[in-house]
């Protein structure tokens, strides 16, 4: 009587071979056998107190962090505040010279010399153009509602001719009982005519006071570029105004003129 392995038995029936009722082919059946012997080892994670204290930053770690982003912050603010106030007290002058130099937002240039050939004399170059018809040059004066002032121009027009110097004179009259300190800016309309229109001798942006009861008369002396002439895009154009308007001003306490709000 022979014995049998159960190891054997359970072999041998892992190993039989069976017919598959879709294919029809032989096909050997592979059991999986488990052994106790082998295990999936696991990972244990280290979560005692003194890891888990050793882990976590410390409070003055923690302070040290929050003093560095405090420190970028602060820096950060006070880099926008300088340069907000830097801005604010150079955009004044600086939008008077690129105004000036460019003629944009309808302000007449400043330089004598700004069109043609800068090496040419500024008196050879401004010949009248005979040939062009004379345009048409009005004037215009405004107070501020806080300026107790009258501004007006001595002559409503003058004709000139491309070229061709000309003179005009403001009236200001100070109706107050003190002494007032104004400041004028102008432009000139249409806009695109800026470019071509130069003073000589301008009031404007500088200091005008006047005590109180006073009054005195302000020159501009200007003339409308030659190279108007050659701009297709001055043809039509007639009829020139040039306005200028005063503002109230003082000095703060660091001694800087500033203008006053109007009401």
């Amino acid at each position: 009587m022979s014995v049998t392995s159960p190891f054997r038995q359970s072999s041998i029936r892992a190993f039989e071979s069976w017919t598959c009722s879709s294919c029809a082919r032989s096909t050997v059946r592979t059991a999986r056998i488990r052994s106790p012997r082998f295990t999936v080892p696991r990972r244990c994670l280290n979560t005692t107190r003194e890891n888990k204290q050793a882990s976590a930053p410390s409070m003055d770690q923690m302070r040290a962090q929050y003093k560095e982003k405090n420190r970028t912050t602060m820096n950060y603010v006070f880099s926008i505040i300088l340069g907000t106030v830097a801005l604010s007290y150079g955009s004044v002058p600086m939008y008077k010279m690129i105004c000036q130099t460019t003629g944009w937002g309808g302000q007449p240039i400043k330089s004598a010399a700004h069109g043609g050939d800068s090496t040419v004399d500024p008196s050879e170059r401004l010949k009248p153009v005979d040939t062009h018809p004379r345009i048409r040059i009005t004037f215009n004066g405004s107070v501020s509602d806080v300026l107790p002032w009258k501004f007006v121009p001595q002559q409503r027009e003058v004709r000139v001719l491309p070229g061709e110097t000309a003179l005009a004179f403001y009236t200001a009259t100070n109706n107050s009982k003190e002494d007032i300190i104004g400041v004028a800016t102008y432009s000139v309309t249409p806009g695109q005519v800026a470019p071509y229109f130069s003073k000589i001798q301008c009031f404007c942006f500088e200091e005008q006071r006047l005590n109180a009861g006073e009054t005195v008369d302000m020159p501009v002396f200007f003339y409308i570029d030659p190279e108007f002439v050659k701009d297709i895009n001055m043809k039509g154009i007639v009829t020139v105004t040039l306005s200028y308007t005063f503002f109230k001003a003082k000095y703060d306490d660091d001694g800087h003129l500033r203008p006053v709000a109007t009401a």
